[in-house]
């Protein structure tokens, strides 16, 4: 998720001080991916040394109002108009977490994916529930959006941890165990001598 662009994209539709940006944010996104204040003014910052926003007026209770420059417009045109490209393999702890598991000595794989699977199952429910409110305004809409991205992502979680447990279990409970390499890596930290 980039939060930068999105604030540039808040800010093309009028100067904002950091609050506003945040409470702009979460009315745009459901409040599904909170912002804490301080990500946001260090991305302002970070927007104005690329020449992207500037500092504008400063009202009577000391906000400081930012504004686009013609060079973030141009920037959100683009990434509106440019894919979301997926770079590369996200590093995803559970996918991490049960190919490391799957290749030690005496754990039982299938008990982490049955508590898994439960915990996705259970914010599956939840997800879903909160799909089934109204959604008869933009801010609403906004919000079932990402919500069913959510769904999506959960039903995925859930059917990647069957398929998971299937593939294992073709495979004998310690056939997959990898003992510690005996081969040293050839960069690392040196030993430190010795004190006497």
């Amino acid at each position: 998720m980039s939060v930068r662009q999105s604030l540039l994209a808040i800010l093309d539709q009028g100067p904002c001080y950091g609050y506003q940006l945040r409470a702009e944010f979460d009315r745009r996104t459901g409040s599904t991916w909170p912002l804490n204040v301080g990500q946001i003014y260090n991305t302002l910052d970070r927007l104005e040394r690329d020449g992207l926003v500037e500092k504008g007026e400063v009202d009577e209770q000391g906000h400081v109002f930012w504004e686009i420059t013609d060079a973030g417009s141009a920037a959100v045109r683009e990434w509106l108009a440019a894919p979301v490209v997926r770079v590369g393999a996200t590093r995803d702890e559970l996918a991490v977490k049960l190919a490391v598991a799957s290749t030690l000595p005496g754990v039982d794989v299938s008990t982490i994916i049955d508590i898994q699977r439960e915990s996705s199952a259970t914010h599956l429910r939840a997800l879903r529930a909160a799909a089934g409110l109204p959604a008869n305004g933009p801010e609403e809409l906004a919000r079932s959006l990402v919500v069913d991205s959510m769904i999506f992502a959960a039903e995925a979680e859930v059917r990647w941890l069957d398929h998971t447990e299937r593939r294992l279990a073709q495979h004998p409970g310690q056939a997959l165990s990898l003992a510690l390499s005996t081969e040293r890596p050839r960069r690392g930290r040196p030993a430190r001598p010795a004190v006497a």
